[in-house]
């Protein structure tokens, strides 16, 4: 599985050569509301913020912290990559190893490795029924030991804490004078540029 992860991250790098990156736009809806595809649409909404919150960040934004106790910008994008790793491996019960054992070398590789994690996540739960979505996991290894946690903890865990970090990356690029996009629209999923 790690191979074929590896081999999609290529595919995104390339992509990225062309400046084209995963969830620049949310996809059309799915024609029915499975569990499977609520959750689809969740991870696609965060990875649409991410892909326009990250996008373009100058070295000013990536060290800016609000307070000296606070994490920095690029500290917070290296939680969001741990918070999508996770999310992409509960859509498939996987195993996630706290502390992780890699980690993305720079800003350009941490940013295409988390959106390509979260598309690769989406593309999981499209379409499964609710019979398959309860029977995903989220596991945790940590210090020897594993935790197993019921997909809920997904919702109220990993991706609502995904959102409100990428939030978080929003406001601090607006305090360095970098704002985002203006057309920038979460609500319809677009961007008029």
């Amino acid at each position: 599985m790690r191979l074929l992860f590896f081999f999609f991250l290529f595919f995104n790098f390339s992509l990225m050569a062309q400046d084209q990156f995963p969830l620049e736009a949310i996809p059309a809806a799915p024609e029915s509301t499975t569990s499977g595809n609520v959750l689809a649409r969740m991870t696609q909404g965060l990875g649409y913020r991410y892909h326009w919150a990250t996008k373009d960040l100058r070295e000013e934004d990536l060290n800016y912290r609000p307070s000296p106790e606070a994490s920095s910008t690029y500290e917070t994008l290296e939680h969001l990559y741990g918070l999508a790793e996770m999310i992409r491996n509960a859509a498939q019960s996987t195993p996630s190893e706290r502390p992780q054992a890699q980690m993305p070398e720079d800003y350009s590789a941490l940013r295409a490795a988390t959106l390509a994690l979260l598309e690769e996540a989406s593309n999981l739960f499209l379409n499964k029924d609710a019979t398959a979505i309860e029977a995903l996991q989220l596991i945790i290894q940590r210090g020897g030991k594993t935790y197993t946690f019921p997909i809920w903890n997904l919702m109220n865990g990993p991706l609502s804490d995904a959102l409100y970090h990428t939030g978080q990356v929003v406001s601090f690029r607006r305090t360095t004078g970098n704002p985002i996009h203006p057309g920038v629209n979460v609500f319809m999923g677009k961007t008029k540029l």
